[in-house]
């Protein structure tokens, strides 16, 4: 691998890890010595990448819009078009209209020769069962969710029974059949999820459980894994 290959990579893998990260880390993640890994960060450095941070406390990438825009490998741009094409068909037509977007902005960056990736990629996706309709204030909810803000749901549950929960919402998750709001309830003091179809009722709390989300996703997908 080249040196300048070795600069890209190395900035692929800074947007990629959890910042800041360690330059032990990073070492491990690109199969050099640590010495090596500083030798390169002054070298981006240099070249006028924005990287906060010093050695025993790990480094953080800031893009910068002055530098050459990264390269997709072909398999990269037709893991792009699989995610994009899956995505517009998820029966939400929010994302759907995003995802045509991209699309189109995506294409327009890439090189000739990696156009036909794009359009014509090898691999494809086919949704089995639309979800059933709901009329949740999506981009409401997931402003309220960017914004860690509370919400108050009115909720139908599958015996019919209506409930009232005060929640932090933490992520909307699109599984094959239903659609679905994790959340931490704040009556149960524990993870609970609800189906956006049966969502009756949303009311935006001037209440911030800022910053707890991420912490909260990250243990809540902990427990998932442990229960595979």
């Amino acid at each position: 691998m080249s040196r300048s290959d070795r600069l890209l990579r190395l900035m692929q893998v800074m947007r990629r890890l959890p910042s800041p990260v360690t330059a032990s880390r990073l070492a491990a993640e690109m199969e050099i010595s640590e010495r090596s890994i500083y030798r390169d960060i002054q070298s981006l450095r240099s070249s006028g990448a924005v990287i906060d941070g010093e050695a025993g406390f790990g480094y953080t990438l800031t893009e910068d819009p002055s530098l050459p825009p990264m390269h997709f490998e072909a398999d990269e741009v037709e893991a792009l078009a699989l995610g994009l094409h899956t995505v517009s068909k998820l029966g939400n037509s929010e994302f759907a209209y995003a995802a045509q977007n991209a699309m189109v902005k995506l294409e327009a960056t890439l090189p000739e020769n990696m156009r036909p990736r794009l359009r014509h990629a090898t691999v494809g996706s086919h949704i089995l069962r639309n979800a059933p309709s709901s009329e949740v204030d999506i981009p409401g909810l997931r402003e309220a969710i960017w914004n860690e803000q509370a919400v108050q749901l009115g909720y139908l549950d599958l015996s019919e029974r209506f409930s009232s929960r005060k929640v932090w919402p933490l992520s909307i998750y699109f599984f094959n059949a239903v659609q679905a709001l994790i959340t931490w309830c704040c009556l149960r003091e524990d993870f609970r999820m609800f189906r956006l179809d049966r969502i009756k009722s949303i009311d935006f709390l001037n209440e911030s459980f800022r910053p707890k989300r991420v912490g909260l996703l990250r243990e809540y997908f902990d427990r998932e894994k442990q229960c595979e």
